[in-house]
């Protein structure tokens, strides 16, 4: 096994909460892995991510009715680009 695939069947065992020997085994044999857990944070990133995606197709939505502005438009585009860059941060900082 080189460097390389030992570290990276040590992250995906550590991913899993299991041994590198558990994981091995599991993977060797074919058995089910334990599913990842999706921690609080994680939960909470991807629940804003939505929300930012949801605002996204509402503003589209909005352009092509015509409902708002465009310099509203580019306001609120502004907004959720900053939003967006706040999530990358949070996520890049882990």
């Amino acid at each position: 096994m080189t460097v390389n695939e030992y570290l990276i069947v040590s992250r995906n065992a550590a991913t899993l909460g299991m041994g590198i020997p558990d994981y091995i085994r599991k993977k060797v044999t074919g058995r089910p892995l334990p599913r990842t857990k999706v921690t609080p944070e994680d939960r909470r990133l991807f629940v804003e991510l939505s929300r930012i995606g949801n605002n996204i197709n509402q503003l589209t939505k909005n352009a092509h009715l015509r409902m708002h502005s465009p310099k509203d438009l580019y306001r609120r585009l502004g907004e959720l680009r900053h939003l967006l860059h706040e999530l990358k941060s949070n996520i890049t900082n882990k």
